[in-house]
């Protein structure tokens, strides 16, 4: 149905969806309407931001067969590992309020004074902070809508991965 579509194009559509998943981001929530990101959050951005480094560097390289599958599984991973670090933030905020674990230092804090491992086991636990819905969009909180851009990267990857590929000269 697509195939039509150029791997290049494909990818290059992966880094289009990043930019412009990191520009609501930063520009929308966090500068205009003054939303802070929580630990969680910085998170599945690091993961928004490795899809899209991977995806330019395959637009930019347009490699044939195997290298295009390698970079396409690539990004399938990178937006996999956000996925499971929204879905995680998500199952915070739909916990009974008695069950939200306790709010933790910030983590400019947590780098500074823990080891770096301790610091990441602490951010992927999540804290109170991260089970707060501040803000929706037709219903959903900003990890459900993560969430859902990073299952849109997940399909984009594994259909480049198991796509049949026109013959390029």
């Amino acid at each position: 149905m697509f195939q039509f579509l150029s791997p290049r194009l494909v990818f290059v559509g992966l880094v289009l969806l990043a930019i412009s998943s990191m520009l609501f981001a930063r520009v929308y929530l966090q500068a205009y309407l003054g939303l802070e990101a929580c630990p969680l959050c910085m998170t599945q951005r690091f993961f928004v931001v490795s899809w899209g480094v991977i995806a330019l560097l395959a637009a930019l390289h347009n490699p044939k067969d195997w290298g295009l599958r390698i970079y396409a599984a690539l990004c399938g991973l990178a937006a996999f590992a956000g996925a499971a670090i929204a879905a995680r933030h998500v199952w915070l905020q739909n916990l009974p309020e008695h069950l939200v674990p306790a709010c933790g230092p910030p983590l400019e804090h947590m780098l500074e004074n823990f080891p770096f491992w301790e610091t990441v086991n602490i951010v992927l636990m999540g804290d109170g902070n991260c089970a707060d819905t501040v803000w929706t969009f037709l219903g959903l909180s900003i990890p459900e809508q993560t969430l859902t851009v990073f299952c849109v990267a997940i399909l984009v990857s594994l259909w480049q991965v198991a796509r049949v590929y026109p013959e390029r000269s």
